[in-house]
């Protein structure tokens, strides 16, 4: 790994620090230039934990490779969907319930809005499961909704092809997030500025204190997406996967206006698990259409990030299908991206074995975007209190090599 001159300057000036802070002889300036927490990693996971600790009055040192919300993180991009139902998982279900409104009230805050709530239509075969068990959730728990039988689909939403006996509902509430100035919006409104620094492995020095990417602190934060297999190989390869996703913008006829808000809401054909879902035209870039299915292993460093034409014509022949006003739209943009995927869609939330301060966090599994506020809060509480345990489902224990997705 190419080290430049200003991370050699920076590790060096770090290693004499350690080593006055080893030898007990660090001046009052050493000490107080010790960082609480160093966060490595500005996507949504480590800014939203980074925003939380300074909350908690913590000095925060926030690293990233690239920059927040760049556009080879798993953070970066357009939009990403917030709703509520998990088919009744009351994990998840509460975390994003807790999120959105961290995300509406970071929000209603900005110039610019980066939560649109348009409402999630979600939609089925009657009598799906997963569906009942999420209207049950949200009945429970007093969420707004709507539901109804295909008769209702289709009066609703005449611009939808619904198939005899689909049903659906939509959380009115939910919506879209806009992701790369979203993750942005987060650093600002923490008062942090994301350091430049390629971060490596935390390096402990006899005084306890850590050190890593050239910053000195008490604990440390490892968010690093797709990224993290890489940083921890030995530990993490085969565990968290990074797979290709591509996403297909098209555009609407000048002046039809039945593809964007009010007129449709973000959505998901939901069908046992396979996943096809969009977003209406928000902020100019037109009806955004993906396929939740992991694609191939990649690098998110060096992947190509151009969309495929079999995605595009795939994307296209799906269009014809459910939304055929717009089977002849023109493409107008695509982008790849990645998941950084668990192997059962659980999040990781876990200390680095032998380090009591150093935390993993990671694993999104396509979900995790909306998921920023509350993975941050918890992340946070682990710092602060030490005697915390860690959530089961989020451990390094329950991550196995083999990909065997549940979570949707």
């Amino acid at each position: 790994m190419e080290i430049t001159r200003r991370q050699a300057v920076a590790a060096a000036g770090a290693s004499l620090l350690g080593g006055a802070l080893a030898s007990g002889k660090a001046s009052a300036a050493d000490a107080r230039a010790i960082a609480d927490v160093v966060v490595v990693g500005a996507g949504v996971f480590g800014a939203w934990t980074a925003w939380h600790l300074k909350r908690r009055g913590l000095k925060v040192v926030l690293l990233d490779a690239y920059a927040p919300g760049n556009a080879r993180s798993s953070s970066g991009g357009e939009s990403r969907v917030i709703r509520l139902s998990y088919g009744g998982d009351p994990l998840y279900s509460a975390m994003a319930r807790e999120s959105l409104t961290a995300w509406a009230a970071l929000s209603d805050r900005q110039t610019l809005p980066l939560l649109h709530r348009t409402g999630v239509l979600w939609f089925s075969p009657a009598g799906d499961d997963y569906m009942a068990r999420s209207m049950a959730w949200l009945k429970a728990n007093g969420i707004a909704h709507l539901a109804g039988d295909t008769a209702w689909l289709r009066a609703r939403y005449p611009q939808i092809m619904f198939k005899d006996g689909e049903s659906g509902f939509l959380e009115e509430a939910s919506g879209a997030l806009i992701a790369g100035r979203g993750v942005q919006t987060v650093v600002a409104d923490a008062g942090l500025t994301a350091q430049r620094v390629q971060a490596g492995l935390p390096e402990r020095l006899s005084d306890g204190t850590l050190r890593v990417g050239g910053v000195l602190a008490r604990s440390v934060v490892y968010a690093c997406g797709p990224w993290l297999a890489k940083l921890f190989p030995d530990l993490l390869g085969g565990r968290i996967v990074a797979t290709r996703q591509e996403v297909y913008h098209f555009g609407p006829a000048a002046g039809d206006g039945r593809f964007s808000p009010p007129a449709l809401p973000v959505w998901a054909d939901f069908n046992a698990g396979d996943i096809v879902y969009g977003f209406p035209g928000l902020e100019g870039q037109g009806f955004k259409i993906a396929f939740d299915r992991h694609g191939a292993e990649v690098d998110p460093d060096s992947q190509d990030r151009r969309v495929s034409s079999a995605g595009v014509d795939a994307a296209r022949a799906y269009l014809a299908q459910r939304f055929p006003g717009l089977a002849n739209a023109p493409f107008v943009h695509g982008r790849v991206c990645q998941y950084e995927n668990s192997s059962n869609g659980d999040f990781l939330i876990d200390r680095l074995p032998g380090f009591d301060r150093v935390w993993l966090v990671g694993g999104g599994s396509g979900h995790g975007f909306k998921h920023g506020p509350a993975v941050g809060a918890r992340v946070a509480r682990h710092v602060a209190d030490s005697a915390l345990p860690v959530e089961p489902r989020f451990s390094l224990a329950s991550k196995a090599a083999v990909q065997k997705r549940t979570v949707y």
